[in-house]
């Protein structure tokens, strides 16, 4: 029976993928039209205003990084507020996939779209379909999206990554000109000093992977600089990438 889920799992997720590469062959480039650039910047100016009350944040780079094309921004995932801690790491808008039950609460609803957040069904993918081609849109324009490998919170660990969408991601790179770069990040919740609490968010060098036969190995680097990048340990078969879900 566990074979048979999951073998049907894989067929849709594959089923998915193929109507994703149809339809991105059939469209041009295309921000989505609820995309205001004007709006990001004031709610990206809002939360530094209050996360600088609340936290001592420490942002450190280990590269370069001028992204001019598309990328994929991979960090560690422990609360919520780890989407508007990304935000403030990186200059313009970023497109954050979330799990959608965060999308259920109407004030975080509203604060995440704002931050460019993207509802996904982890465990029914096809449900997901208009988020996700609204997300290869994003690339094919030069965009910049988070995805969190964990696909949940997981707290004082590394946990095993998600695999699927990152599979999608490397069977759309053949369709572009350039390789996507897979930038992974840590995110280090530190102690309390009075009322602020200490945060170190380092973002790694990019990672490259050619091709869907690549997921695996390109995965396990990237749960691997995680782990490095936040000081934290790698959980059971972490490094491992989990294929059930996206």
């Amino acid at each position: 029976m566990e074979g048979g889920r999951r073998g049907s799992e894989d067929s849709a997720g594959r089923l998915l993928g193929f109507r994703l590469a149809l339809s991105m062959s059939r469209e041009c480039s295309a921000m989505a039209p609820d995309k205001n650039s004007l709006i990001f910047s004031v709610t990206k100016r809002v939360a530094q205003g209050v996360f600088s009350m609340l936290y001592r944040i420490k942002i450190e780079r280990e590269a370069s990084l001028f992204l001019r094309g598309p990328a994929v921004i991979l960090p560690k995932h422990q609360y919520w507020t780890d989407i508007p801690l990304v935000s403030l790491s990186f200059d313009g808008p970023l497109c954050f996939v979330a799990k959608r039950e965060l999308f259920c609460w109407p004030g975080v609803r509203s604060f995440l779209s704002l931050l460019g957040g993207v509802p996904i069904d982890r465990e029914q993918s096809v449900r997901t379909y208009s988020s996700l081609k609204y997300l290869f849109n994003q690339l094919r324009a030069d965009g910049k999206v988070v995805i969190f490998p964990e696909g949940t919170y997981v707290r004082n660990r590394v946990g095993a990554g998600k695999s699927r969408l990152v599979e999608m991601i490397l069977r759309f790179q053949s369709q572009l000109k350039e390789s996507i770069p897979f930038i992974p990040m840590g995110i280090r919740y530190g102690e309390r000093a009075g009322w602020r609490r200490q945060v170190e968010v380092r973002v790694g060098a990019p990672l490259y992977g050619e091709g869907e036969s690549a997921t695996l190995s390109l995965m396990q680097r990237v749960m691997e600089e995680i782990s490095r990048l936040s000081g934290l340990p790698i959980g059971d078969c972490s490094c491992l990438p989990d294929r059930q879900g996206l």
